[in-house]
């Protein structure tokens, strides 16, 4: 994927692209029904959004709220299949266009789109005066088509939304913000000294601090830990650690069966599960013997979601040309982009359908996968590549 931090002076390859507008804030479920329509539309298909997010610029001190900073964005973007992404500077400069210039200066001679895909609520220019109607009437003019898509459903009267997504987080609630994002929500930062207490106590932690992301409810945590490419399961505690009279808040990681010296590096860390609220004990030896049951709880459930633990499942795509199928189960806690998995792969080698949650119903779950394999069934059986996993 390109990236551009400007809409100026672009390379020939990097204008006349589909592009969808947005702040794209988690890269949720909705955005990715809509990166999905839009690259049905042209060859290409660029993402534009806005660095600092205009809600950052204009209230520089509010509480932060993202989901996904750039880097991360960036990162789920491209794995969404964007081969160009504008990411432009949100400035005063930017900030003062009006929507003509907008739409002159950014959209026709800068990216050159050829078509364009937005919400149906999009608003844009100073003030927000630009409106769907007046971006259709430009691009009438401008010779660029406009196609609005409204955001699929988490239901049949809600839709999918950022701020639902942060709400949940708030809330405690990481597994119901992985069924709306379509993917576990993750942070990602670089490990920090800290007091080394953890050590002390046989719980040894990887501080990381959260600048820059949204703060999730303070409390313990089942978490999945990306380290150097492998996959760990842990347990987090994200909070002010009341027992020794902290105030600053930080997120501390104690990952299971891993002892390796890992400061100064960058993990990632999946929330998956919320144990319990933060809490101040009257000494170090109640405080082991509560993370010693987090640790058990913790790995209880992620032991569970590492046996396909299922909330629903998606299919990416159904195949026209109905080509053998193989299935595989994860049993070992591996994961894809951060979930618990099976996959359904073809004879050309795409993935075709993804776990996209989980739950604790050991009988749903069993409904889910006959039904997945049902839909499936006509070439799941015909064929020579028919396996059995797990």
């Amino acid at each position: 994927m390109q990236i551009f931090r400007h809409y100026e002076n672009l390379p020939a390859t990097a204008r006349g692209a589909t592009v969808a507008i947005g702040n794209f804030d988690g890269v949720h479920r909705g955005h990715q029904a809509l990166l999905s329509r839009a690259k049905k539309l042209g060859d290409r298909l660029a993402v534009l959004v806005f660095e600092p997010h205009p809600q950052e610029f204009f209230k520089p001190d509010g509480p932060r709220f993202r989901l996904t900073p750039f880097r991360a964005k960036a990162k789920l973007l491209e794995q969404a299949g964007v081969d160009i992404l504008y990411a432009l500077h949100f400035d005063v400069a930017l900030a003062s266009l009006s929507a003509g210039d907008f739409v002159d200066k950014v959209l026709v001679q800068g990216v050159g789109a050829r078509h364009i895909i937005v919400g149906e609520d999009f608003q844009f220019g100073k003030g927000r005066t630009g409106n769907l109607e007046k971006l259709k009437a430009r691009g009438a003019a401008d010779g660029f088509a406009v196609t609005t898509f409204d955001l699929v459903g988490a239901g049949p009267e809600t839709k999918i939304s950022s701020t639902r997504i942060r709400e949940a987080l708030r809330e405690g609630k990481p597994d119901a913000a992985a069924a709306l994002l379509g993917h576990n929500w993750t942070v990602e930062g670089r490990v920090e000294g800290g007091d080394k207490r953890g050590r002390t106590i046989g719980f040894p932690t990887a501080n990381v601090s959260l600048e820059g992301y949204l703060e999730p409810a303070l409390g313990v945590y089942a978490v999945r830990v990306e380290v150097g490419g492998k996959a760990y399961g842990g347990v987090a505690n994200f909070g002010r650690r009341p027992t020794f009279d902290k105030k600053d808040v930080l997120l501390e990681v104690h990952i299971f069966d891993f002892n390796e010296d890992i400061y100064g590096q960058q993990i990632v860390v999946s929330f998956i599960t919320y144990l319990r609220p933060e809490m101040k004990f009257t000494g170090l030896e109640a405080l082991k013997a509560q993370i010693a049951k987090d640790s058990e709880k913790a790995r209880e459930v992620l032991s569970g979601i590492a046996q396909a633990d299922v909330v629903f499942i998606q299919l990416l795509q159904q195949p026209d040309d109905k080509p053998t199928w193989r299935f595989f189960m994860p049993n070992n806690r591996e994961t894809f982009r951060g979930s618990p998995t099976i996959l359904a792969i073809s004879e050309d080698s795409k993935i075709r359908c993804q776990i996209l949650g989980w739950s604790d119903n050991i009988e749903w779950q069993k409904t889910a996968i006959k039904q997945l394999v049902e839909s499936l069934k006509p070439t799941y059986n015909n064929g020579k590549n028919n396996e059995k996993n797990n």
